[in-house]
């Protein structure tokens, strides 16, 4: 009986996942439509003639989707962001704090750290989608990018790994 209810549990919670997340927006759909579905971004950042809306998981989360709307606000893409191919876009000596946002949405954490002569942000993702790491987007004071330096993020390590 008590396997039963803890599977009852499971599957209800599971339809209620199922159901809070529904079907992804789709290409050429318009800006109600994308808000209608994903609910309020947690940030709205221009890309050129683009507007991003960054639809971010907390602090802790490792998934940031960014629905990207053109001109005519209607949807062009709608993507996961925090991964390699992403933070491999991001160029050293010519990106900015606010072209970095229009990338990859705001950082879960910012810091500073004595050897960066400027602010650093931090990224939580699934490097590869397997290992737990941080991504640290490196500014010099005028806020440009200098460098990117990813590591595991020691946060989400198991204690018996530290």
């Amino acid at each position: 009986m008590k396997r039963l209810f803890v599977l009852a549990t499971f599957c209800g919670a599971l339809t209620g996942c199922a159901n809070m997340f529904g079907p992804p927006p789709a290409p050429g759909d318009s800006a109600q439509v994308v808000q209608s579905k994903l609910g309020r971004p947690t940030g709205v950042y221009k890309n050129g003639a683009d507007t991003m809306l960054e639809y971010a998981m907390g602090p802790l989360g490792q998934y940031t989707w960014m629905a990207r709307l053109g001109p005519d606000d209607r949807l062009i893409s709608y993507e996961q962001v925090l991964t390699n191919a992403k933070f491999g876009t991001i160029k050293i000596g010519r990106d900015n704090k606010e072209s970095v946002l229009g990338i990859l949405g705001r950082p879960a954490k910012q810091v500073r750290y004595y050897s960066v002569d400027g602010d650093v942000w931090q990224y939580r993702y699934k490097e590869s989608d397997v290992w737990n790491s941080l991504m640290d987007v490196q500014f010099d004071r005028n806020g440009v990018v200098q460098a990117l330096v990813n590591g595991p993020d020691e946060e989400r390590e198991p204690r018996w790994l530290r």
